[in-house]
């Protein structure tokens, strides 16, 4: 079991329907008919990929090829068309930061909210609490709504409790972007010691010197398909020759 592989894409195939009839009664016909599959679009075509224990994958490629797709089925919140998706460990997804928040609670309800749903017990949220609040760098915000925080304030807070969930796997979408340069180096920081710690990363990004860098693997999405998938340094440089 040990060496199975922690993330396994088979034949997978992701595609979203473009419903361009405005009424049931336009549309009824166009499903019998079968027309309906006409406006589908495929977001990802046959994907096949392993990511084992302990590997830092990037995930690069043009706006539209697939990226944030991998991510939000890696997470489990939308399921394939078809093909097959296992993933073993337990996940902390830095995608749509602060999607679990209330806007009406306060900072220190959504820790413990957004903490459970994540799926901490709530004696775990209770050691990391002093923590989550230092890291997001919120103390005296915190018994205040989140509606009434900055982009940037919710956004860090956000990243604080994902980061203090224990991840096995960790899947990171363009979130360094949060805050201000000083923070955006402590999110790294952070990045970096799960790396060493051996925490799986699947990490989205346009910077490609810090996927260079960062990642030892890179996965090459263009028109929904991979098209390259090997050392990072490799396969950088033949997306920016064909950029």
């Amino acid at each position: 079991m040990s060496n199975l592989p922690v993330i396994e894409f088979n034949h997978v195939t992701k595609k979203f329907s473009k419903q361009n009839h405005k009424t049931f009664k336009e549309f009824l016909p166009a499903l019998i008919k079968g027309e309906d599959t006409i406006n589908a679009f495929t977001a990802l075509d046959n994907i096949n990929f392993k990511v084992q224990k302990g590997e830092t994958i990037g995930i690069i490629g043009p706006n539209g090829s697939g990226k944030s797709t991998i991510l939000k089925l890696i997470a489990g919140v939308m399921t394939p068309t078809s093909g097959q998706i296992h993933v073993r460990g337990r996940i902390s997804p830095l995608i749509e930061l602060g999607a679990g928040f209330h806007p009406e609670l306060t900072g220190s309800e959504n820790i413990y909210l957004n903490g459970a749903i994540l799926g901490l017990k709530r004696k775990e949220i209770d050691e990391n609490y002093k923590s989550i609040i230092d890291f997001a760098e919120i103390d005296e915000f915190i018994d205040q709504p989140v509606k009434h925080y900055s982009s940037g304030m919710y956004m860090r807070l956000a990243f604080a409790v994902a980061v203090h969930a224990n991840p096995e796997i960790l899947i990171v979408d363009e979130i360094l972007a949060v805050g201000d340069q000083a923070f955006q180096n402590k999110c790294f920081a952070k990045m970096e010691e799960f790396k060493k710690q051996g925490v799986t990363i699947v990490f989205v990004s346009h910077a490609m010197e810090t996927v260079k860098s960062f990642c030892d693997r890179t996965i090459y999405l263009n028109h929904s398909k991979i098209v390259g998938d090997g050392e990072s340094k490799k396969i950088v440089n033949e997306y920016l020759k064909n950029d």
